[in-house]
């Protein structure tokens, strides 16, 4: 299959200023992305691009990889309703690493270059960048963004003068890029677009070049229609500190059967036929989920590691019940206490005391109605006691769920 195809059937692609996106088949571009450092990590929603980039990577393509530390230090006002607050530059130095590291995990055994665009603009004179290149743009263009338009009336947070000029920083970026090293595509999400053509027309301006973007779609969760990567819990990061590789995990392999195969797509670099074949496994048998665990292993192993995707799937196997305690190993069971609950019990100890420690209840009252309604239950086994029966422990251990919801699980051990 072309790469042209493929993307289109990984839903990698949205639109483009290349004459036809054929022309991927037929040429290889010199390219690139940027992320800003505006938190200490990327997140589900960064990584869309970043597995487009592995795909250009992969058919021959070269890669740079930008980290915003200029543009980081005002903060891209696009989708925003009001001034972002500015971040110290200590912390966007921290995010910067942050960043850097993460970006050679995904990339990691393919060929890319990291470049700073602080590296660009922090000899530069205002002046200078004004003459030679606030010069190029016209008003009206910056004044059409649907972001400034948006910001500017009555009743908006307003527009300052430096997220007003993001856009020509940013444009500058792609100018700078091409002059030096030859970039000619930048690729980018669907809503970063006005920024990324910003820059084509800069530079075409500048140096008459003509350079191109390419752009995937706006990943939406079908379920909530808000941005994909977001949660209850807000975003699904990729550092395991902000969002910890069990919930990382969990998150691929709650995704429902519709949002499944697209996800295996966008989001794995497994072959189109091994995806096909999985599409139909769970057609065939839907209950058997392959198409979520498949993802969830797929992508917390490259995010994570294999180790860690094999204990996150551990986890998840022993909270849904179709996995024992006593077929944990230490490590699992060490990261099995950070994500649930956890304390130790007396013999005989009082169930409805367990429940409200565990806060598996908000009361005693709450805790002896579960009981009563049987819907609490000690190694996958229903218990209606108020008196802890340790018969069904293993190994002094316990987990203990209320309902079938398996994040209401507690691990309890015997003192």
């Amino acid at each position: 299959m072309k790469l042209s195809e493929e993307l289109k059937y990984r839903n990698l692609f949205y639109q483009t200023t290349l004459k036809n996106i054929e022309d991927l088949d037929n040429k290889k571009f010199t390219f690139y992305l940027g992320v800003d450092p505006s938190a200490d990590s990327m997140t589900v929603g960064h990584l869309a691009v970043l597995m487009l980039a592995k795909h250009l990577i992969k058919n021959g393509n070269k890669a740079f990889l930008l980290i915003g530390g200029a543009t980081g230090l005002i903060g891209d006002p696009d989708g925003k309703k009001q001034e972002r607050d500015l971040l110290p530059i200590s912390e966007i130095n921290k995010n910067k690493k942050s960043i850097v590291s993460q970006y050679k995990n995904i990339i990691k055994g393919q060929s890319f270059t990291l470049v700073d665009n602080y590296d660009w603009f922090k000899n530069m004179g205002y002046l200078e960048f004004l003459r030679d290149f606030g010069k190029k743009v016209p008003l009206r263009t910056m004044l059409g963004r649907d972001f400034v338009q948006s910001r500017i009336g009555e009743d908006s947070g307003g527009l300052s003068y430096a997220e007003f000029s993001y856009s020509l920083i940013q444009g500058y970026d792609f100018y700078h890029l091409n002059e030096k090293y030859g970039v000619n595509l930048q690729v980018s999400g669907a809503d970063q677009w006005g920024n990324s053509i910003a820059g084509v027309d800069l530079t075409r301006r500048v140096n008459g070049n003509e350079v191109n973007v390419l752009s995937i779609p706006l990943i939406i969760n079908k379920q909530t229609g808000i941005k994909f990567g977001k949660s209850e819990a807000g975003a699904v990061w990729l550092d395991p500190k902000k969002t910890s590789v069990t919930m990382f995990y969990q998150f691929w392999i709650n995704q429902p059967d519709e949002d499944a195969i697209d996800f295996l797509k966008i989001y794995t670099m497994l072959e189109i036929n091994e995806i096909e074949k999985i599409a139909k496994k769970q057609i065939d048998n839907p209950k058997s989920r392959i198409a979520q665990k498949k993802l969830a292993y797929e992508v917390t192993r490259m995010i994570h590691g294999e180790k860690s995707a094999a204990v996150a799937q551990d986890i998840t196997e022993t909270l849904i019940g179709t996995k024992s305690l006593k077929e944990l190993g230490i490590k699992t069971k060490m990261e099995l206490v950070k994500e649930i609950p956890f304390i130790k019990v007396h013999k005989n100890s009082s169930v409805l005391d367990i429940l409200v420690d565990t806060k598996l209840a908000q009361s005693k009252t709450e805790a002896r109605n579960f009981l009563k309604s049987n819907a609490i239950s000690i190694n996958n086994v229903k218990i209606s006691e108020e008196i802890l029966d340790t018969a069904n422990f293993v190994k002094g251990l316990a987990l203990l769920r209320k309902g079938k919801a398996y994040r209401d699980s507690a691990l309890i051990q015997l003192r």
